[in-house]
């Protein structure tokens, strides 16, 4: 395995060692259970899986853990509206969430903790932060006292003393300083709540990613990913409050998949222009959309309208022709034309050796996709006449690729 990929710590590709020799363990931020997922959501979601996906072609075994968000303010207001518990509103949008991803092929976690089922661990963890000193409560509520970690910003290139410039305590804040984050919520009347040391309440969002990781994957696990916009302050925050608690790197490598955008503007509920992955689904294969989302490197922005899926949907019909003929020249039993064999036999290694430079080289899926349609026209050309040897070989590399 020679893989290189780009750590957004350090703004640069770095050649990828595990923290354990053939395995790989990786934390993806997963959906707060509000709403169906949006095609925006959809992006991480099939990178790292295809990321995860690679791993396993290339022999390593692979440790994933994505979590549900299943308790949130964005939960409570949606519970209300809706007339039900916040509790049955999460598990319906995550029942919903595994309908979607598996129209996207997307595997399964390992792992998909919930924050209300570790809710003793996250309070272990807050209450280590305040024995430490890097944390504070006030009336029931706990804050993270920013200055009091001295790497604050490392991962964004955030400079501490410019955002506070340009930040203010709110008048009735409690914290003692504008930079300083929720890690316990004092309880709202009527709103869920769990007990902790400083009363009823629930966790803020950062802290929630910071215990289940540490929970299931242990200290300076490999990979954390998750999209562009979590980068500040999420996991900025993430790294304050891990690195404070546990006394140790918490991440070796931190990958960010570009924004979708629609007009060139970022897909977002805020500006109204998402578009729900269902809705998408209803017009388009699962397929076609895994490939499109596919189609552009992780780390680019990707720009959506319905003409680019139907460009996608086109292009991969065209790969997929390529079972159609290997099956049949298979059937026929294979032919005897050295030539047609030789030439297979050559674009083979020529598509197995381009494929696996480009993912080597930060997951590139663009260009690989790219090896397996100089792939599928050498196919073409050749499989009617190549012997059935070769044949046989040559479609299990083709579902090897198909694998990722």
């Amino acid at each position: 395995m020679n893989i290189t990929l780009y750590n957004t710590m350090n703004n640069k590709k770095e050649a990828f060692v595990p923290r354990e020799p053939g395995k790989v363990s990786m934390y993806v931020c997963g959906p707060t259970t509000y709403n169906y997922i949006h095609l925006g959501n959809a992006r991480p979601i099939v990178v790292f899986d295809a990321i995860r996906r690679y791993f396993i072609y290339q022999g390593q075994q692979v440790t994933y853990v994505q979590n549900f968000t299943d308790i949130d303010d964005k939960i409570i207001n949606r519970a209300t509206e809706e007339g039900m518990t916040a509790a049955a509103l999460a598990e319906k949008y995550i029942a919903a969430y595994f309908e979607d991803v598996a129209a996207l092929n997307v595997m399964k976690a390992d792992i998909h903790p919930q924050v209300t089922r570790h809710m003793p661990d996250i309070v272990k963890v807050v209450q280590k932060l305040i024995d430490k000193g890097y944390a504070y409560e006030v009336q029931g509520d706990v804050y993270y006292a920013v200055n009091n970690f001295n790497d604050y910003g490392k991962l964004s290139g955030r400079n501490l003393e410019d955002m506070e410039a340009g930040a203010r305590v709110q008048i009735g804040d409690l914290k003692h300083d504008p930079m300083d984050f929720a890690l316990w919520k004092a309880a709202k009347p009527g709103e869920p709540a769990w007990e902790s040391p400083w009363g009823k309440g629930r966790p803020g969002w950062h802290i929630e990613c910071s215990v289940m990781s540490h929970k299931y994957l242990g200290d300076d696990f490999d990979i954390h990913g998750g999209g562009a916009d979590l980068v500040f302050p999420h996991h900025e925050n993430e790294i304050a409050q891990s690195e404070a608690a546990f006394g140790c790197k918490f991440v070796r490598y931190w990958l960010h998949n570009g924004f979708i955008t629609v007009n060139q503007e970022k897909m977002s509920k805020s500006l109204n222009n998402f578009f729900l992955l269902r809705d998408i689904l209803a017009k388009f294969p699962g397929d076609v959309v895994r490939f499109y989302l596919l189609s552009t490197h992780y780390r680019s922005p990707i720009d959506f309208d319905d003409a680019k899926l139907e460009v996608a949907a086109k292009s991969l019909a065209r790969i997929r022709n390529a079972i159609v003929i290997f099956d049949e020249a298979i059937k026929n039993g294979g032919g005897e034309a050295a030539a047609a064999t030789a030439n297979l036999q050559a674009a083979m290694q020529t598509a197995q050796t381009g494929f696996e430079a480009a993912m080597d080289d930060d997951f590139n899926t663009a260009l690989a996709i790219a090896a397996i349609f100089d792939y599928c026209k050498a196919v073409n050309t050749n499989a009617q006449e190549a012997n059935l040897a070769t044949l046989k070989a040559a479609r299990a590399l083709y579902d090897k690729f198909d694998s990722v």
